[in-house]
């Protein structure tokens, strides 16, 4: 099986914390999905045949797109690409670009899960962050994606804002948990090197972001979610029992993936591929790809340990003796018992897993096992 993601890098504006690549600007709309349509067709043999389980349109805003546009984009998909049966189709939207309308459009055309960037029920957070909808706009899109039909339906929060408080994060999840939805994603903010919101504090025009409070979002993140029943599956990721994004699971099983549109990145088991970060320049099919590489076993070890590490399915020692060679089984367990006598890491039989409440800091625990 393998999984397709499909990059649309327009925005209304650029919101203040975003470090993904995207324009605020959708002059050049057209132009690129021709673009993109005819990179899907040219790159139909990167995937080997292997069926596609998962399509996910990220961005960007694809909500941007009309329900006509998505709708041809699937069509265009389903001549070039052979799918497993029931793939899941994820959309990312944004709540200032929904409508009843638009989302019954959307669910007719065969999206079948839909993540919504709502990041705050409460308007001083949403201001902060340079979101364009507001609160009651974003409780007004839940209504109508569950009237459309969607019943795989996520939603992403941001904690640590400086704008909040114990008080209202608790009641930001007390809203997310009264909404039964059965999956979300929560981020602490983050100050991305050249982000709008990093020069704002920088240059003392807005308030800065405090560790103590991203950490004591986090701490009643776990401990709300665990109360609710929802499994903690990734660091970022919960849900309900079997409710998980099957396509962003497949990047931390490492299941082969195409990615389209500029800044997209591709990966066929054993090296990665990625396209230029500009629509102007993806545009013309010579500039479009900006980079390649094949995997060391190290690297493939590396990436295996710091992709697994941050997820409740942990390290598969005997996974990594079968695939990758006992040097690399025997190194990762020698490397994680000093980890596992700090109390970070536990061992269960050939699993090695991040202790409750040390997924913040899994990247740090993944150095201490990388050769």
């Amino acid at each position: 099986m393998a999984g397709l993601y499909i990059h649309i890098p327009f925005c209304k504006s650029k919101c203040g914390y975003c470090g993904f690549y995207s324009i605020p600007s959708i002059k050049l709309k057209d132009r690129f999905l021709e673009a993109l349509k005819a990179e899907i067709v040219a790159r139909k043999d990167y995937l080997k045949g292997e069926k596609v389980a998962t399509i996910y349109f990220g961005g960007g805003t694809p909500s941007l797109l009309s329900a006509e546009e998505i709708g041809s984009l699937l069509h265009h998909i389903r001549l070039h690409y052979p799918l497993a049966e029931n793939p899941e189709i994820t959309l990312e939207a944004n709540p200032d670009t929904l409508s009843e309308e638009y989302l019954h459009a959307l669910h007719n055309i065969g999206i079948n899960r839909l993540s919504i960037g709502i990041q705050s029920f409460f308007d001083n957070d949403l201001q902060y962050l340079g979101r364009k909808h507001n609160a009651e706009h974003a409780r007004n899109c839940i209504v109508w994606a569950k009237q459309a039909g969607f019943e795989n339906l996520s939603i992403d929060l941001i904690y640590g804002l400086p704008t909040s408080n114990a008080t209202q994060w608790n009641r930001n999840l007390d809203l997310f948990f009264e909404a039964n939805i059965p999956h979300f994603s929560a981020y602490a903010l983050t100050l991305e090197p050249n982000s709008i919101l990093t020069k704002q504090i920088q240059l003392g025009k807005t308030m800065p972001v405090n560790e103590d409070d991203t950490l004591r979002d986090y701490e009643i993140l776990c401990q709300r979610a665990e109360k609710e029943g929802f499994l903690h599956y990734e660091i970022s990721n919960f849900c309900r029992r079997g409710i998980h994004s099957k396509h962003n699971a497949s990047y931390w099983f490492g299941t082969p993936y195409a990615g389209f549109g500029p800044s997209a990145h591709s990966f066929d088991g054993t090296s990665r591929q990625w396209n230029v970060a500009s629509v102007e320049k993806y545009l013309d099919a010579r500039l479009r790809d900006e980079g390649h590489e094949t995997l060391s076993p190290e690297q493939s070890y590396n990436e295996y340990v710091m992709l697994r590490l941050r997820t409740h399915w942990g390290i598969d020692l005997k996974w990594l003796k079968r695939e990758m060679g006992e040097q690399f089984s025997s190194y990762c367990e020698q490397q994680a018992q000093p980890l596992i006598q700090q109390g970070k890491l536990t061992q269960t039989c050939e699993f090695l897993y991040l202790n409750d409440h040390q997924m913040l800091f899994a990247d740090g625990v993944a150095e201490a096992l990388f050769c």
